[in-house]
Parts: structure tokens; sequence; C-alpha cells
């Protein structure tokens, strides 16, 4: 029995040390998808968190890939990010007051500025 016990041990040792319970590594992101970041950093954190239900001014972009794939029918996340971003009145969350978002905002980047805080954007699921 104790020899039995010697080698299932180790076994189970390992089994628990690769437990679904450790935390999984944050992704990884692409050169353009910390591009995105950064401009997010830049332009939209002043207003916008990104974890949890943090709101500073405007709604949390925390998991705004999944809510954007489901606010507007026959709309992808990406299509609603960046008609969110280009035309700031499209889309107002409930909540939250028209005109908060500055209506410029797509002047103020460039078409790689906006390609790259889209695909950042489209991280935060």
């Amino acid at each position: 029995m104790r020899l039995q016990l010697f080698f299932i041990f180790p076994i189970l040792a390992v089994m628990a040390a690769c437990n679904s319970l450790v935390p999984s590594a944050t992704p990884t992101l692409t050169p353009l998808e910390s591009q995105g970041r950064r401009v997010l950093e830049s332009y939209c954190s002043r207003c916008h968190g990104t974890t949890g239900d943090t709101v500073i001014v405007g709604p949390s972009l925390a998991g705004i890939a999944t809510r954007g794939r489901e606010r507007i029918q026959g709309m992808d996340a990406e299509e609603y990010i960046r008609n969110s971003i280009e035309d700031p009145t499209a889309y107002t969350v409930q909540g939250f007051s028209e005109g908060l978002m500055p209506l410029d905002l797509k002047d103020q980047l460039s078409e790689e500025e906006l390609e790259a805080l889209v695909a950042y954007l489209l991280t935060l699921k």
C-alpha cells in the first residue's frame, strides 16, 4: 500500500499543479493591437475604463468586442466599434448622455491609428 502511494502521490501533485484554477497568461497582442492600445491610452482612457464596470465619463470598454457583436442586429463587433468612433451619436449607450464623446475623434486619428484602435478594442472580450 505504501509503495502504491509512493507512485500515486507524485502523479497527483503534477495534476494539481496543472489545475485549471491557475490563471492563464495575458494574451499577447499583435503589433497592430499594441499600437491600438497606445491610441486608446492617448485618446480614450481619460473617459473610458477597460476593466470591469469602471465608469470614468463614458461606459467601460471592457467586453466591447462581445457587446458590440450583440448590440445592433446584423452588425458585427468590428463594424459597430468603427461606426461608434466615426459617428459617436449613432449608438448612445443607455444611461449615458448623447454628445459626451468628441464628434471629431475620427478627424484626430489617422486611418492607421483608427485601424489599430479597432483591432485593440476587438481584443476586449
